[in-house]
Protein backbone atom coordinates (compact mmCIF):
# COMPACT_ATOMS: atom_id res chain seq x y z
CA UNK A 1 0.00 0.00 0.00
CA UNK A 2 1.39 3.42 -0.94
CA UNK A 3 1.60 6.45 1.33
CA UNK A 4 -1.23 8.13 -0.57
CA UNK A 5 -3.48 5.08 -0.27
CA UNK A 6 -2.84 4.98 3.46
CA UNK A 7 -3.48 8.74 3.72
CA UNK A 8 -6.90 8.37 2.11
CA UNK A 9 -7.90 5.77 4.71
CA UNK A 10 -6.52 7.99 7.49
CA UNK A 11 -8.53 11.00 6.27
CA UNK A 12 -11.72 8.94 6.03
CA UNK A 13 -11.04 7.54 9.51
CA UNK A 14 -10.38 10.99 11.01
CA UNK A 15 -13.70 12.25 9.64
CA UNK A 16 -15.47 9.21 11.11
CA UNK A 17 -13.82 9.74 14.52
CA UNK A 18 -14.71 13.44 14.56
CA UNK A 19 -18.31 12.75 13.55
CA UNK A 20 -18.77 9.87 16.00
CA UNK A 21 -17.35 11.83 18.93
CA UNK A 22 -19.56 14.82 18.17
CA UNK A 23 -16.96 17.19 16.76
CA UNK A 24 -14.39 19.29 18.55
CA UNK A 25 -14.08 19.99 22.25
CA UNK A 26 -12.38 16.86 23.60
CA UNK A 27 -8.78 16.31 24.61
CA UNK A 28 -6.18 15.33 22.03
CA UNK A 29 -5.68 11.92 23.65
CA UNK A 30 -9.33 10.98 23.08
CA UNK A 31 -9.07 11.66 19.35
CA UNK A 32 -5.70 9.92 19.09
CA UNK A 33 -6.94 6.76 20.80
CA UNK A 34 -10.16 6.75 18.78
CA UNK A 35 -8.20 7.19 15.55
CA UNK A 36 -5.94 4.31 16.58
CA UNK A 37 -8.97 2.04 17.03
CA UNK A 38 -10.63 3.22 13.82
CA UNK A 39 -7.51 2.60 11.71
CA UNK A 40 -6.91 -0.77 13.35
CA UNK A 41 -10.51 -1.80 12.68
CA UNK A 42 -9.91 -1.03 9.00
CA UNK A 43 -7.06 -3.53 8.94
CA UNK A 44 -4.11 -1.16 9.15
CA UNK A 45 -1.06 -1.80 11.34
CA UNK A 46 -0.80 1.16 13.72
CA UNK A 47 1.84 1.92 16.31
CA UNK A 48 1.18 4.51 19.00
CA UNK A 49 3.51 6.61 21.16
CA UNK A 50 6.46 5.30 19.17
CA UNK A 51 9.78 6.60 20.50
CA UNK A 52 12.10 8.16 17.95
CA UNK A 53 15.68 8.48 19.20
CA UNK A 54 17.53 11.71 18.54
CA UNK A 55 21.26 11.54 17.97
CA UNK A 56 23.53 14.48 18.59
CA UNK A 57 26.93 13.92 16.95
CA UNK A 58 26.36 10.19 17.22
CA UNK A 59 25.22 10.27 20.84
CA UNK A 60 21.62 9.41 21.75
CA UNK A 61 19.89 12.14 23.72
CA UNK A 62 17.99 11.21 26.88
CA UNK A 63 14.67 12.55 25.61
CA UNK A 64 13.49 10.78 22.46
CA UNK A 65 10.62 12.16 20.43
CA UNK A 66 7.26 10.41 20.59
CA UNK A 67 5.14 9.97 17.49
CA UNK A 68 1.41 9.99 18.05
CA UNK A 69 0.73 7.30 15.44
CA UNK A 70 2.70 5.50 12.75
CA UNK A 71 0.54 3.73 10.18
CA UNK A 72 1.86 0.76 8.20
CA UNK A 73 5.40 1.92 9.07
CA UNK A 74 4.98 4.56 6.35
CA UNK A 75 2.76 7.47 7.42
CA UNK A 76 3.16 9.57 10.56
CA UNK A 77 0.02 11.00 12.15
CA UNK A 78 0.25 13.90 14.56
CA UNK A 79 -3.08 14.51 16.30
CA UNK A 80 -3.94 17.96 17.66
CA UNK A 81 -7.05 19.39 19.31
CA UNK A 82 -6.44 23.14 19.29
CA UNK A 83 -8.56 26.15 18.43
CA UNK A 84 -5.62 28.02 16.89
CA UNK A 85 -3.47 26.04 14.46
CA UNK A 86 0.26 26.74 14.47
CA UNK A 87 2.57 26.06 11.52
CA UNK A 88 5.16 24.72 13.98
CA UNK A 89 3.13 21.47 13.98
CA UNK A 90 4.11 20.95 10.35
CA UNK A 91 7.76 21.76 11.05
CA UNK A 92 7.76 19.14 13.83
CA UNK A 93 6.18 16.58 11.52
CA UNK A 94 8.82 17.27 8.86
CA UNK A 95 11.55 16.74 11.47
CA UNK A 96 9.99 13.39 12.40
CA UNK A 97 9.91 12.41 8.72
CA UNK A 98 13.57 13.28 8.29
CA UNK A 99 14.65 11.45 11.45
CA UNK A 100 12.78 8.31 10.38
CA UNK A 101 13.55 8.64 6.65
CA UNK A 102 9.84 8.58 5.76
CA UNK A 103 7.94 10.54 3.13
CA UNK A 104 4.49 11.50 4.45
CA UNK A 105 2.96 12.85 7.63
CA UNK A 106 -0.52 14.13 8.34
CA UNK A 107 -1.15 16.70 11.04
CA UNK A 108 -4.81 16.35 11.99
CA UNK A 109 -6.39 19.09 14.08
CA UNK A 110 -9.55 17.71 15.65
CA UNK A 111 -10.16 21.16 17.15
CA UNK A 112 -11.61 22.39 13.86
CA UNK A 113 -15.36 22.62 13.33
CA UNK A 114 -14.84 20.45 10.21
CA UNK A 115 -11.91 18.12 10.72
CA UNK A 116 -11.32 17.90 6.96
CA UNK A 117 -10.29 21.58 7.11
CA UNK A 118 -7.76 20.72 9.81
CA UNK A 119 -5.80 18.06 7.92
CA UNK A 120 -2.36 19.18 6.72
CA UNK A 121 -0.08 17.04 4.54
CA UNK A 122 3.64 17.27 5.23
CA UNK A 123 5.99 15.67 2.72
CA UNK A 124 9.66 14.78 2.71
CA UNK A 125 10.77 14.24 -0.87
CA UNK A 126 7.48 12.91 -2.26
Amino acid sequence: MTENEIAKIVVDSAVEVHRTLGGSGLLEGVYKESLYWELSSRGLFVETELQVPILYKGNPLASPLRLDLLVEKKVIIEAKAVTTYNAIFEAQALTYLRLMDLKLALVINFGERRVASGIHRVVNGL
